[in-house]
């Protein structure tokens, strides 16, 4: 089994983190950065995007880039609030009351699971990355506050990414984790959680390697994007009284309003005033218009006036249901990004008389407790127990549309209850089980999980039968209700998923669809890579043509350059035509050529080295001066006798190898013929036949045979291409002069 990361999926970012020598780790993303924007997309050429580069598409591909699907997991389209609708990409529902995901690019709808799996892959690929060994395990936090259908449409996403979902886990609850790992002392906690998109408080007891949820509250409906949607209106708000213009219905004009406004935001948690200025915002007959204006922190304090009500409330209920005052607490642990603002750190103080613990980074602190989690399933950290809640009662519906409640809320799990329940009607055969989740006392106020039906109960007068209902909810929060007849044992159950909105079926679907389109993701990368390659390929061969001319002439490179600028218009070629065939065979070749090349220029400046020890030694043994070697330009000649080897001449004979140099004139075999006046030379080996070595072609006719020396030291093929034609042999000296 591979590697058990830590993530968490966030609304706004996302973290991905694992434990490394008993020690959590935050992963760093391919960008760097040490969380990932909880972007999707889809470019212009139909590629998936996630993280920095989608976010970078927003403003010009607004219909194709998706934010903030966390907020639509699990839910029914009827569910969601008109603001919570506005965003730029298009939602719209299915036959079956479902939400769903226009993407206009692909053409096709895809499900908040499946959007959120996209992000979940790039995380486990990251880690991936990092670790060197496959990613196959997570455990995966949400909103504690989440109902059974989120949990479920949560461990749905993972499912599709390709992961395991071994826990889900409460955000609050991790960030305990996360804060008291190393805490000896018994500690009540109060978290405070204002992510992007919800919001949680949690009250824990934490001591001796036990971490026991007290109780818990939230509102996944609230996040620090609503804090941007005031500033948003207020903008859009002004623009439509100046200019009679409203923004919000230009899909790119609200994304640069949410963009600017989740800045200004950020800007007034350090300075008291920030300035807004967005150019060409849009235009109208009148020609382009500007948006530029300045908010203030009390304005924005005051826009967020009721937001910041809405966040007492769950304070004050976590509070009662812990059985707690504020003056026992001894420690507030803030998490999130949202709780940098100054008006919700004072809203802390203002409950609980402490300066809250910012020694936790709120945006690492949920993947940290994530990853910790799992070293604590995978048996590499130990001695440490979590006594985790459910957040929300969980019932049925009974005669009436009462709602009896099995489960009450910020029960420890895992749990399980039952209850014994009888029929309503005489002779009733079959009963149906409505599974309820919520804290109103009618069914239909609370959010309905699932209905499932048994059958075969005998006949009887109503109240007789007994059935006999128990809960079961796992670690995970995962709830699965069991119906059993007492009298014939006839038994119904079923795990709950009504949440996920997804049935298996579709969920399989998914998957599959998840592994070809990652496929097809993979092939569409690796193409571009290819064509950037060889592109690349053409600058660097042009590039090195140029320095080599400078550096040894135009004569020297001339039969290179025909070859290569013909193999880059053909590689050039191939990319406009989408030939890849042809791409390969055109890229190989300019490979070689340009090896060819090097492969010369490593020769020309052997060759010059070489002949710098031999001038030395001339120099040494004349006593010439430097000056008196006519000059030479690089590639050019001495005279007709001497004529340096052209590029055809080497391209024929080549490099002789140490074996070969007999049969170039570089050993004894060599020998010169007084009575023909020339040389006489052992056959060449190889194709060559007996043709000339190119040593014989440059040798002076004057030289004579030299016996009782090693001649490579002497006449060697560099050696003889430096040596003036007037140069005589001596005979009493034995030597060149």
């Amino acid at each position: 089994m591979g590697k058990v990361v830590g993530i968490d999926l966030g609304t706004t970012n996302s973290v991905v983190a694992v434990m490394e020598g008993g020690k959590p780790v935050v992963i760093a993303n391919s960008e760097g950065m040490r969380t990932t924007p909880s972007v999707v997309g889809f470019n212009k050429d139909g590629e998936l995007v996630v993280g920095q580069m989608a976010r970078r598409q927003g403003v010009l591909n607004p219909q194709n880039t998706y934010y903030g699907v966390k907020r639509f997991m699990g839910r029914k389209y009827a569910e969601l609030t008109p603001e919570s609708k506005q965003v730029p990409y298009t939602i719209r529902r299915d036959e079956y009351n479902n939400i769903k995901i226009k993407c206009p690019r692909l053409k096709k709808d895809f499900a908040p699971e499946e959007i959120s799996a996209k992000i979940l892959r790039k995380l486990a690929e990251e880690a991936e990355r990092y670790l060197g060994e496959p990613v196959t395990g997570a455990v995966i936090t949400v909103p504690a506050y989440f109902n059974d259908s989120q949990r479920q449409a949560t461990r749905d996403a993972g499912r599709i990414a390709g992961l395991e979902v071994l826990r889900i886990i409460n955000e609050p609850t991790a960030a305990s984790l996360a804060y008291g790992l190393d805490q000896q002392t018994s500690q009540k906690i109060l978290v405070f959680d204002l992510g992007g998109g919800t919001f949680d408080v949690s009250v824990l007891e934490v001591g001796d390697g036990v971490f026991e949820v007290k109780s818990t509250s939230g509102d996944t409906q609230l996040g620090g994007g609503d804090f941007d949607k005031r500033i948003v209106d207020w903008l859009a708000a002004q623009f439509l009284e100046q200019e009679k213009v409203d923004l919000r219905k230009d899909r790119q004009a609200l994304q640069r309003l949410t963009e600017a406004a989740e800045k200004a935001k950020i800007e007034l948690s350090g300075v008291s005033v920030t300035d807004i200025n967005l150019p060409f915002i849009t235009a109208t007959e009148d020609g382009p218009k500007h948006l530029e204006t300045r908010l203030t922190r009390p304005q924005f304090e005051d826009l967020c006036g009721d937001l910041v009500s809405r966040l007492r409330r769950p304070i004050k209920r976590a509070l009662n249901d812990a059985r707690l005052t504020p003056v026992q607490i001894d420690e507030v642990v803030l998490v999130g990004g949202g709780t940098r603002m100054p008006m919700i750190k004072a809203l802390v103080r203002s409950f609980i008389d402490k300066e809250p613990n910012e020694n936790v980074n709120p945006d690492e602190v949920v993947a940290v407790g994530a990853a910790i989690q799992s070293g604590i399933l995978a048996g590499e950290v130990k001695e440490i127990l979590l006594l985790d809640v459910t957040p929300l009662s969980l019932g049925l519906e009974t005669i009436g549309g009462v709602t009896k409640k099995l489960i009450p809320r910020n029960t420890t799990i895992p749990v399980r209850r039952s209850d014994i329940f009888s029929t309503g009607e005489n002779n009733q055969t079959m009963v149906e089980v409505h599974v309820v989740q919520g804290e109103r006392e009618m069914a239909k106020d609370n959010k309905s999980l699932g209905r499932f039906k048994l059958t075969g109960i005998p006949p009887a007068p109503r109240g007789i039968p007994q059935v006999q209902v128990a809960f079961d909810i796992d670690a995970n929060g995962i709830l699965q209700v069991t119906a059993r007849d007492r009298t014939t044992g006839r038994e119904q159950s079923v795990t709950i998923q009504g949440a996920s909105t997804l049935s298996e079926g579709e969920i399989n679907r998914m998957i599959q669809e998840a592994s070809e389109f990652a496929e097809e993701d993979r092939q569409r990368r690796e193409r571009i890579e290819k064509r950037n390659k060889a592109k690349a390929l053409t600058d660097q061969a042009l590039r090195r043509l140029k320095d080599v001319t400078l550096d040894f002439g135009t004569q020297f490179t001339s039969g290179y350059r025909r070859q290569i600028e013909s193999l880059n218009a053909e590689i050039l070629d191939s990319l406009d035509k989408d030939d890849e065939r042809r791409l390969d065979r055109a890229e190989a070749d300019l490979q070689d050529a340009l090896y060819e090349l090097n492969r010369e220029v490593r020769l020309q400046y052997d060759d010059e080295e070489d002949e710098g020890i031999f001038e030395s030694i001339r120099r040494t043994l004349t006593g010439d001066p430097e000056d008196d070697l006519p000059y030479t330009p690089r590639g050019g000649v001495y005279g007709d006798d001497y004529n340096a080897p052209r590029y055809s001449d080497r391209r024929d004979y080549g490099t002789p190898r140490y074996d070969e140099r007999q049969s170039y004139g570089y050993g004894r075999n060599e020998r010169y013929d007084d009575d023909y006046d020339e040389w006489e030379e052992t056959p060449q080996r190889g194709s060559l036949g007996d043709r000339p070595s190119p040593r014989s072609r440059r040798q002076p006719p004057e030289n004579r045979s030299y016996q009782g020396r090693d001649s490579e030291s002497y006449y060697s093929r560099d050696r003889s291409r430096r040596i003036p034609a007037e140069n005589q042999w001596d005979e009493e000296d034995d030597d060149w002069f």
